[in-house]
């Protein structure tokens, strides 16, 4: 990397009412050639925002609706319609154009009326569209997790919207009983009471495989749930009992399930908009009795708790059954096999970690650790390789009584969630389970090129996707909802570790990371134009971040915040040899042309209320 041996660091010392948003303020001023990553990184920025721009002009019409043959149903349906934008309104966050968070808005706009306009009639749920008050009428929060995915987050973007405000705080509202149409929650058990449950409150009763899948239309498609794959089509009418049969075992639904901790992430950001407590002592009471039940089962997170409270409650205490749960092994009568379909990490991971991020406490995430634990107490080794089981219960399935174990061993299957455990503890004894390979092998020092090429891969898959999306030929007439999920052209993940220090492992919805950047100039959310940031260690009190201005002509100034939601504190920075105090969750970083600086930060991690202000909102 082609740093000065020379540092030229000022500090300024902003005295309220001269304009300034942050504490402190640095002023670099020692020469860097612009690094590879840093212009890489400028370059994915423009280019993922002009190949959203040239999606949502193929894709999208006037009104905001995504084109495309709606449906109701969990396998093609509004969760994935929307779900097309699931990190959109991320890459604006990043630093990404104006058009992008546009595009977005329009088409979240337009999909509630889309979606609002659809009928079903061999299910209730959607008889009168799939949403009611702008919310899904009654779903899993697998499936609407998915579809609130780029609206979880646009409060990054936007904090000060109001309508965004007004939607948050009433969709948290939905969880908490403030809506008496939506009795979901039941505060004295503190469990929400069935699988299925949304804007027309919890389905108390067996669902029924349409309101799985919803009602068949006329027509050949590319069906994505299909043994066959994308680029096959199958005409609908002749498949859809096979789809059916998809979902046959998929009926149990009473009960609590660990699914809906996910739930805790309306909650979070209702907290983080506006600080009214009520948020985060719903967050405390319904994931502390998770805690507490999962402690009851020896640390295993139940797959299901009755609407008496215990863990089993709706299978004779037996905890590892339930839809999606540890025993849900099922026959699959669309590819007409066995299938493992236990998602008990799906919920419970994103539940866990809102609990951290309202409250600081660590202790939330020693459960996601001990239940990691068990499943390692019972690894096994083949041919050299760790395995580990994904289910415990009957391999028979969850309707079978025989005596449980674990089964299903498979290689690395909570890769991603070993992950998220060790970045949200930083205790390096958790790092021993995670592979340190890819960015994790960067952070330890074992991959030194690994920016450039990951950046370089995600150029080549924006190119590659645009490529398809040029030669697609299908038509709104043979397209359903999940098709387009393959060709959304957005690349997020390196700029997200490389720039933020933050992870996202699948299904988490909200921004778990070190570090986040305003632009004073002009008022938004990002990193201002021309600088590149590279987060280049990470530690439980330090973290090491490059800043640098590729531009040689213009001073460019940004504001570094310490967490994704001002969660952490900056303690001191150094660099060039100097140790300056800051004590703050903000630091103003002004960059001279061509400049660039490496800054050590010691920080205090979880010490502030998690906020979605902005600097100059303080």
């Amino acid at each position: 990397m082609p740093f000065m041996r020379s540092w030229s660091v000022a500090l300024l010392l902003i005295l309220a009412g001269q304009g300034a948003f942050a504490e402190t303020a640095l002023v670099v001023k020692s020469p860097m050639s612009p690094p590879a990553w840093a212009l890489l990184e400028r370059e994915l920025l423009r280019f993922d925002s002009l190949a959203c721009e040239r999606f949502a002009a193929k894709y999208v019409d006037e009104r905001g609706y995504l084109l495309h043959t709606p449906r109701w149903g969990t396998l093609d349906g509004p969760d994935d319609a929307i779900e097309t934008f699931f990190n959109w309104t991320l890459l604006y966050a990043l630093g990404g154009s104006d058009t992008v968070l546009n595009a977005y808005k329009k088409a979240q706009e337009g999909h509630w009326r889309q979606y609002g306009e659809m009928r079903t009639h061999l299910t209730k749920l959607a008889e009168n569209g799939a949403y009611y008050k702008e919310f899904i009428t009654q779903s899993d929060w697998f499936h609407t997790g998915e579809g609130m995915r780029a609206f979880m987050l646009l409060g990054l973007c936007e904090p000060a919207n109001v309508r965004y405000l007004e939607r948050m705080k009433r969709f948290a509202g939905l969880y908490m009983n403030e809506d008496p149409e939506a009795p979901n929650y039941d505060p004295e058990r503190k469990l929400i009471k069935s699988i299925w449950n949304g804007s027309k409150g919890p389905m108390l009763h067996k669902a029924t495989v349409y309101d799985w899948v919803g009602d068949p239309v006329p027509g050949k498609f590319h069906l994505l749930h299909n043994p066959a794959g994308r680029g096959k089509m199958l005409n609908l009418d002749t498949w859809y009992p096979k789809m059916l049969a998809h979902c046959a075992e998929y009926l149990d639904s009473v009960g609590d399930n660990p699914l809906n901790l996910a739930a805790t992430t309306l909650a979070l950001n209702a907290y983080a908009l506006t600080g009214e407590t009520k948020y985060r002592d719903w967050i405390k009471d319904y994931v502390g009795a998770w805690k507490q039940r999962t402690e009851a089962c020896g640390g295993n997170i139940p797959s299901n708790v009755g609407l008496d409270g215990e863990p089993g409650g709706e299978y004779k205490g037996q905890w590892w059954k339930g839809t999606y749960g540890w025993n849900f092994t099922i026959f699959d009568g669309e590819i007409e096999k066995v299938a493992h379909r236990n998602n008990f990490e799906a919920g419970s991971w994103p539940g866990f970690s809102a609990a951290l991020l309202a409250t600081g406490d660590q202790g939330y995430i020693d459960v996601l650790r001990r239940q990691m634990d068990n499943i390692f107490a019972h690894r096994k080794k083949a041919h050299g390789k760790l395995l580990l089981p994904r289910n415990y219960g009957d391999p028979r399935g969850y309707k079978y009584d025989g005596p449980p174990q674990w089964y299903n061993y498979i290689q690395n299957p909570y890769a991603a969630r070993l992950t998220e455990i060790y970045l949200w503890s930083m205790d390096r004894r958790d790092l021993k389970r995670v592979d340190k390979t890819g960015w994790v092998g960067y952070l330890e020092g074992l991959d030194p090129g690994y920016p450039e090429k990951a950046l370089a891969a995600d150029l080549e898959r924006v190119r590659k996707t645009l490529a398809e999306i040029r030669e697609d030929t299908t038509t709104p007439q043979t397209r359903l909802a999940d098709y387009l999920l393959g060709i959304s052209p957005a690349e997020t993940d390196a700029l997200t570790n490389l720039m933020l220090g933050g992870y996202f492992g699948g299904r988490i919805w909200t921004l778990h990371s070190r570090f986040r950047y305003f632009d004073p100039a002009r008022r938004r959310v990002g990193l201002p134009e021309d600088v590149g940031a590279l987060v280049e260690k990470l530690g439980a009190d330090s973290a090491t971040l490059t800043l640098v201005n590729v531009n040689p002509v213009d001073t460019r100034t940004v504001i570094v915040q310490a967490g994704g939601y001002a969660e952490h504190r900056f303690d001191t920075a150094q660099t060039g040899g100097e140790t300056i105090g800051i004590n703050a969750p903000h630091v103003e970083v002004r960059l001279e042309p061509g400049c660039g600086a490496r800054i050590a930060f010691k920080m205090t991690r979880y010490q502030n209320r998690p906020t979605l202000a902005q600097p100059w909102e303080h």
